[in-house]
Formats: structure tokens, sequence, C-alpha cells
């Protein structure tokens, strides 16, 4: 990835989206994974978060794209509590809200490619903006070109992808950055088929962090880059339970997890390719290829997604846990998924739901959806009961105005959260995300708690403040794609300004994580204390806006780890793990990774690159003091990749 200067402006009108400008300049850097540390609004940036009744009837959705849930605040100061009980007020929004735009095939075409055309004008260059939006695609067949910006989530409503077919493309560029494409976070597509007909009849998903494909069947090959534009750079994927016809290019995609997929091909490869459960996944040659293979994923819950009958009534399917597994879970003949009618569901809005009136639904028994907005909440979301769902839709994002943690997940089996973005707020929170109060001997094995395509972000939007983005202390937990971010660009950014210590911090045992992105904390990225871990595919950069190496200093260790496996730990399986520097200043990184010297610890294929510019920063080892250094070199780049 590229650092780079950019300066972006947006408009936002009452009940309207206008058109943003972005005027990004020439590359200043080599090709890199770093993003930029800033201060100001303009900054450089990255190449390389009770008493309502609940809904008992089928939801409604609208056809419009007005944000009337985002009105009632910028986000840049706590809104009064409602009550002292926390309650709603003003009118409750039908069904799904307006910023779910409900499709049927039956529609004009050109109807529909308006309205899409209408988000993606707002919301190509947003990255920073408070609009949210999912497309629902009800079962059918379509000829549009649906192009995804930041915050809006695509998801067909069949019981197979193959049930909503689009034909043209469902598709991420990078034209507003002119082929960087490593700014591209906050996205997805779930549940639906395309049949590419534009890009020269290929599918591009040119994205970074935070985005998925899952449930996504491309009847042709796809891009993991924007290869209309050279250079071109992204870096950051993830796609699970998925069928690409042909094959899958991955250009200067920097780094990508593949789990439980199927394709014809795959060409390419640049730091960290991850194949996990994979039909067809390239041969493994490490180091000369930077590809990882793992024949079969251990265990792992799909994520929940949102079905239509032909009636025209929605439920969520529930897929069950699957050991040892490999390739798609519904292709032909597979067994149908488990299913919960609509009505067991809170349907919660942003601007009228509070945090007690969402608490009070998941209290008498009800699941979660979170429709697409931005939640300010007084108090933390608090999940009690076994098998409680929460799912989030156009990555709706959670804000803990008062210092609290967002969520707290309590120790019990089988919960599942998914699809939110969760923001720190102005006053410091210990934590964003806790599972579990503490670390018990309690075991989930069969019925494990599920985190799926999460983000966490310190800063950006505001001086953001959070010790951590999540304290997960509950056995067994599943962690499938879950980026953590302290911002280096943005609004309220800084080494004093967006304060965070570390991304996550696991106390659980037997804690399986499938695509953990951890980014620019200021001391341990990663700091792991479970016994028995796994770890598949790991992206991490070290901060770039180190003041010095003074201050950044331990017991006589220059900086912190990326990942720090505990002292006690005896047992973990990590492989595919990349660790960059992007220094600012002179600064060095003894260790990329530090663990034990049990031998029950494996870490296997690891890099580590050092990027940027500052003389006498970069990376004196990969692991324990050993493996070559990653510096300032007088011709540039230098990398590193473990030989085991």
């Amino acid at each position: 990835m590229q650092k780079r200067s950019r300066s972006i402006s947006f408009v936002i009108l009452a009940g309207s989206l206008l058109s943003l400008s972005c005027s990004p300049s020439k590359p200043k850097r080599i090709p890199t994974s770093a993003h930029e540390g800033a201060t100001t609004d303009n900054s450089t940036k990255k190449n390389t978060d009770n008493s309502r009744s609940t809904t008992g009837s089928t939801p409604k959705g609208t056809n419009g794209t007005d944000s009337s849930s985002m009105q009632d605040t910028d986000g840049t100061t706590a809104p009064p509590l409602n009550s002292s009980n926390d309650k709603p007020t003003g009118t409750k929004p039908e069904g799904f809200g307006p910023n779910v735009l409900i499709f049927d095939p039956s529609m004009p075409m050109a109807d529909i490619q308006n309205k899409l055309d209408k988000v993606f004008k707002a919301q190509e260059q947003n990255q920073f903006g408070t609009e949210r939006f999912a497309y629902f695609f009800k079962p059918g067949q379509y000829s549009v070109d649906v192009k995804v910006g930041f915050y809006t989530q695509v998801l067909g409503l069949g019981a197979s992808p193959d049930s909503t077919v689009i034909t043209g493309a469902i598709r991420v560029t990078a034209d507003w950055f002119k082929g960087n494409g490593t700014q591209n976070f906050w996205r997805g597509a779930e549940n639906i088929a395309v049949i590419p007909t534009l890009d020269n009849r290929v599918n591009v998903w040119a994205v970074s962090q935070a985005t998925a494909l899952r449930r996504f069947h491309v009847k042709g090959s796809t891009n993991l880059w924007d290869a209309k534009y050279d250079p071109a750079w992204t870096s950051g994927g993830f796609m699970a339970d998925s069928l690409v016809d042909d094959k899958i290019i991955s250009g200067s995609q920097q780094q990508f997890l593949t789990r439980n997929s199927s394709f014809n091909r795959w060409d390419g490869g640049v730091w960290n390719m991850v194949f996990v459960g994979d039909a067809n996944a390239p041969a493994p040659n490490w180091p000369d290829l930077p590809h990882t293979v793992i024949a079969k994923t251990p265990s792992i819950r799909e994520k929940p997604y949102i079905v239509m009958d032909s009636a025209g009534k929605y439920s969520v399917a529930v897929p069950v846990q699957k050991v040892d597994s490999s390739g798609i879970s519904w292709g032909p003949g597979a067994p149908a998924t488990p299913t919960l009618p609509i009505e067991k569901f809170y349907i919660a809005h942003a601007g009228y739901d509070t945090a007690g009136s969402i608490n009070d639904a998941l209290a008498s028994g009800k699941h979660l959806i979170m429709t697409p907005g931005v939640y300010h909440i007084q108090n933390s979301i608090h999940i009690s009961k076994p098998g409680t769902i929460v799912l989030g839709l156009g990555i709706a994002t959670v804000i803990p105005d008062r210092g609290t943690e967002a969520f707290v997940i309590d120790d019990v089996d089988d919960v599942t959260l998914t699809g939110l973005l969760f923001d720190a707020g102005p006053k410091e929170s210990e934590t964003l995300l806790r599972v579990g109060a503490t670390k018990t001997n309690k075991s989930h094995i069969g019925h494990p708690i599920a985190l799926s395509d999460l983000s966490c972000r310190v800063g950006g939007v505001v001086a953001g403040l959070a010790k951590s983005c999540v304290i997960l202390n509950a056995n067994n937990t599943f962690i499938d794609n879950v980026w953590l971010w302290r911002a280096d660009h943005g609004n309220g950014v800084g080494w004093d300004v967006n304060k965070a210590i570390n991304g996550i911090i696991v106390n659980g045992d037997s804690v399986q994580a499938y695509g953990l992105f951890v980014e620019h904390f200021e001391e341990y990225q990663t700091l792991w204390n479970g016994e028995n871990g796994l770890i598949y595919f790991y992206q991490s950069e070290i901060p770039y806006d180190v003041p010095s190496q003074n201050r950044w200093t331990h017991a006589n260790v220059n900086g912190w780890a990326s990942l720090k496996v505990s002292d006690k730990v005896t047992k973990m399986d990590a492989q595919g793990l990349g660790v960059y520097c992007f220094f600012d200043n002179p600064a060095l990184l003894e260790n990329a990774i530090e663990t034990p010297s049990a031998a029950g610890i494996k870490m296997s294929h690891i890099v580590t690159k050092w990027l940027g510019t500052a003389k006498g920063s970069g990376i004196t080892h990969i692991m324990n003091g050993s493996g070559k250094s990653v510096l300032w070199v007088p011709n540039g780049i230098d990398s590193a990749s473990s030989p085991y």
C-alpha cells in the first residue's frame, strides 16, 4: 500500500445526500501497507457502534434513499439521555426503515439502477460519514450494475445465492482514489450471484479491511484489485462460503483470506495469502510463494442471513456449526439451513432506539436486527441469554458516548454477533466489546460464541478514546473476520489524541480466529493470554505515529510486539501472519512477534515488511530475537519471511 495525501469534503442536507469531492494527490511513496498518521481534518491516508413493542408483522422496507434516521446527531457531542430509564422518544420507523432499499425483479431495471447510482454517488468517497445502507434483492433476475461504496451491504434474499442473480456487476473499484483501493473499507455482499458483463467480464472486488464476501457466487472470474490502473493497490480482504466458477486473480492485492470457498484457479500473491478449507487452493510453496494452505477448517459457524420465502415472508437462516469442513455449504445436495421467523427479532433503528429499548428486547428473549445507521448509546447493550443473534445491516455503527462498553456478552452458549462497527466515543472506554465478564473454566465446545464481520475504530470520526477494542474472556469463541483499528487518518488523530493501548486481549482458552486484522495501537496490538488458541491469517501494522523511541520502549525493549503470546501459554497454532511497519519518525520494534518457547507453540509462515522513508526505523527481528531485520536501507524497502 501507499501513503497518499487526500482532501475529502462532503455536504449533507436534511433528508438528502449531495455529491462528495475528493482530491487525492499522486503517490508520494512506493506501494506500502501503511496508513498515514495525522492530526488534522484533511489528513494523509493509507494506500497500500423500552417500552416499545416488537415487530409482529412482516417488515416493510423502502425504495427511497433518504437518511432520516441519521439526522439527529453529527457524532461530535453526546446527546442527552431521553429519560432516566433510557427510553426511546419520537416515532418508530416502519419495518427495516428508510436505509434498507428493497428491490423486486418486477421493477423496471432503470429505476433500480437510478436508486443504486444515487446511493453510490453519496457513498463512493464517504469514508467517515454517517450514512449507512443495505440493499435487499428479492429472489429473481436483475440486470444492473451494483457499485458498492462505503457503509453499503448487498444482500440476496433467496434460500441459495443462485436464487438471486445480478447480470452486470457487484463491484468495488478504486476510481475515487485513482487505483488506490487500500482505503476501500466497510462494505460487503452476501447470498447472491453475479454474472459479470462489465470490466472485461470480470467482477472487480478491489477492497481492503472490514469487507466481506459471503455465500457469493461469481459466474465467471474475479479480480481483487482495480486492474485498469497502473499502479494500483489493495490490501486485505475476506471471502467465505463462496464460489467462483473460473479464477480469482489477486494482482496487486497484498493480503487476503479465503475460507470454505471454491474456485477453479487462484492466480497471484504478494505478501500473505491464506486459504482455509478451500477447494482448489494453490499449492503451498512457502516462502517462494506467499501462500498458506490449511486443508480443512477445524470448526466454524457461518454468519446468519436474511431470507424471504415465496409468500414474501422474512426469516433469518441460522447455520449450524461444522467441524473439519471444506468447500461451500450451499451447493447441490446441501441440507436446508434452519430458520427463525422474523417475529423473533427486535428490529432496532438509529435515532429512535436506545440501549434501554434494545436491552429490554434482548432481556425479553428477542434476537436483534440493527438496521443501517449510527447508534449513540448511553449505556452498554447487554446480551445475557444463550443463543442470542445480533445481526447488523449496512455496517450499523454503535458509539458509546459516555465511556461504557458498546456491547457486553455474558459467558453463555451460542451467541452470534455480526455486522457491526464499534466507534470509540469522546469519553474513554475500558473496552468496546467485552465477551464474558471474567475468565472462567466454562466450556462452550459445540456451542461457541461467534463474532463475525465486526470492526472497531478509535479516532477517524472524532477523537475517540478506548483502552482496548475487545476483551475476550469466554472460551471456545470464534473470531471470523474482525478488524480493529486505531485510526491513522481522518479527524481526531494523533499519538496523544486517539489514545488506545491494545486492539484485543484474549484471555479465553481455545479461541479460534479466522481473519484477525489489528492496526496502530500504542502497545501490543494483540495480547493473547488464553491456552490452545488458533489464528489463521493475521494482518497487523505497527503505529505510524510513534513520536520517538524514548516514548515507545518498555523494560529496555524497543517497542511492543504486534502479537504477544503470554509466557504462561503452552499451546497455540498461528499460520499466515503479516506484521508491517511504516514509521513517521525514527523508531525500532525489537520483535514483530513474541511467544514462549514451549514445544506446543506453532508459529509458521510469518512475513515482516519495512514500509516508509524514516531513517533509523524498522523491525529488528521476526520473532523472539530471531529472523532477518527489516530496516531502513539506502535503496528503500526491505522485507523478510520466516523460513518456517
